[in-house]
């Protein structure tokens, strides 16, 4: 495990041409792309582990990645996002293939298959509702239609200022014709059948919004993003920051960790460095935030000219909610308790929204959705360095305002009834969990809970958002979400520039560098 360089004073002294807050993978992509250009970029991470959502963490024998499960496309070496991920880890990160069956959707009643390829996934849904093929191929179409439309919608956030107005319109006129609409509105379009549009939508924990609230652009992408199956990260999800950060520190970047940043220092219409959570001062010629919008607008340019502007326009947009996850830590390997890779999504019905308003209303309903994921069986070299041992993960929703008594004490020291709550939290998701995976109770040697609160001291999001700002149609509309601010030599990165998700936030860091170099490193790849 790859040993991070903390910061120094000494920084200081240094000369780069810019900052970039935060390392997660769209401040790292960011950062790739500026160095291969020759610039000198200087990355500060909060936290003493760089790679954001993509940092894993350890317990006795046993390691779990914090954000990474399964991600789409990355097997076929011609698509964009392996391409990508080639470019900022120098082609080192390895990549495995999961089962065709990368999802099962579980229900009380019953399951459904999410297999790949495509023909597959149609063939197996068709077979468990009949008189719904053509629904169900129309629907497949439909994603392939909305994504295709979403490359207008996502260059134009490159546009320069003075371009943008010009241009955007016919960029993403066809993205905004479904886009504007919910997922369930669209899919109403297509098929009465309310238990097939509840599995349809059996992944909307991917983007963190129920059928009704999600813009259908969202869940377009993060389905057909699978359509050809899932894969994980040889050797788990922090070998991409350690790829990266080597790239960047070969074309003679810098990357520091426990440098949390203060503000964003900004003299009238421009962006000239940061101040350190120490009184430290960095300059360059251009900062990018790659922290996420909340952190940026509400602490980093709380002292700025424009602070009023920016809050005004995030009245807009909305954070998602946040969740707990439940690390399981089990005593035999994968292969003995015969674990797959196959990704579990447990409902108590088949309305998502109402599950989630049963559940917000009273904690002590069933969970909206289980998802549970199997890390260890996912990583061909796990056994190198795990031997005879194995890990789960199981997510479901969890508010803010259940955990805000305890926000001001410190991590492990919130005391006795903050335990009790963990605790109680935690064998009911092991209920579910037992009752899906049975063989692992026997096996069961280590579980910690982490909450609201444990997101928001790991990776510096205010409530514990789980996925930056809600994907409802209405946030697609925000013209702003961009790279490119009102403060000039001041850029965002990450996914509320895009989406959600460890590749859209990847694209993000494109976008952004695109914006910075004013030229279009989409053709590079």
């Amino acid at each position: 495990m790859k040993k991070w360089t903390a910061y120094r004073s000494d920084v200081q002294d240094e000369k780069f041409d810019i900052i970039i807050i935060g390392s997660g993978i769209s401040g790292l992509t960011t950062a790739v792309f500026l160095a291969q250009h020759g610039h000198k970029v200087l990355v500060l991470e909060k936290h003493f582990k760089v790679g954001g959502f993509t940092h894993t963490f350890k317990r006795k024998n046993y390691e779990w990645d914090v954000g990474i499960h399964y991600i789409g496309e990355v097997h076929n070496k011609k698509s964009y996002s392996r391409r990508l991920f080639d470019r900022v880890t120098d082609s080192k990160l390895q990549w495995a293939k999961m089962d065709d069956n990368y999802d099962r959707i579980i229900f009380p009643d019953q399951s459904y298959d999410f297999i790949a390829p495509q023909e597959k996934f149609i063939e197996s849904l068709s077979a468990q509702f009949p008189g719904e093929e053509e629904a169900i191929r129309t629907y497949v179409n439909l994603l392939h239609t909305q994504v295709r439309s979403g490359k207008g919608f996502f260059a134009s956030k490159a546009l320069p200022n003075w371009l943008a107005p010009f241009l955007r319109n016919s960029m993403t006129k066809q993205f905004f014709k479904n886009a504007d609409k919910s997922t369930k509105e669209v899919l109403k379009q297509l098929t009465q059948n309310e238990k097939l549009i509840g599995v349809l939508t059996g992944q909307w924990g991917d983007h963190g919004l129920p059928p009704e609230r999600s813009s259908f652009a969202m869940h377009a992408m993060v389905a057909r993003h699978y359509l050809d199956g899932g894969n994980y990260p040889v050797g788990g999800s922090r070998m991409i920051a350690e790829y990266a950060t080597d790239l960047i520190e070969s074309l003679g970047g810098k990357i520091v960790v426990n440098a949390g940043v203060n503000e964003i220092i900004v003299k009238g219409k421009n962006a000239l460095g940061v101040r350190l959570d120490n009184g430290d001062e960095l300059f360059a010629n251009k900062v990018v935030s790659s922290a996420g919008l909340v952190n940026t607008v509400n602490t980093f340019l709380r002292n700025a000219p424009q602070f009023n502007q920016f809050k005004s326009k995030m009245t807009k947009v909305q954070p998602t909610e946040s969740y707990v996850c439940l690390y399981m830590g089990l005593n035999k390997s994968a292969e003995e308790l015969g674990l797959k890779t196959t990704n579990l999504w447990i409902y108590p019905g088949y309305d998502h929204d109402q599950n989630v308003a049963d559940y917000q209303k009273d904690p002590d309903a069933k969970f909206p959705v289980v998802y549970v994921s199997f890390p260890s069986a996912k990583d061909p070299d796990w056994n190198k360095n795990h031997e005879g041992c194995a890990t789960m993960e199981a997510i479901t929703l969890g508010r803010w305002d259940w955990y805000k008594d305890w926000k001001d004490k410190p991590w492990k020291k919130r005391g006795e009834a903050y335990e009790n709550l963990k605790e109680s939290i935690s064998q009911k998701i092991l209920d579910v969990v037992y009752e899906q995976v049975p063989q692992a109770k026997d096996a069961m040697d280590f579980y910690e809970l982490s909450t609201p609160l444990s997101v928001r001291d790991m990776v510096h999001y205010p409530v514990g958002e789980m996925y930056g700002l809600d994907h409802t149609a209405e946030r697609f509309r925000q013209k702003w979400l961009r790279p490119q601010t009102e403060i000039k030599n001041l850029y965002l990165t990450g996914q509320d520039v895009t989406t959600v998700g460890l590749t859209s936030a990847l694209f993000s860091g494109l976008l952004t560098a695109s914006s910075i170099l004013n030229k279009n490193l989409m053709k590079s790849l």
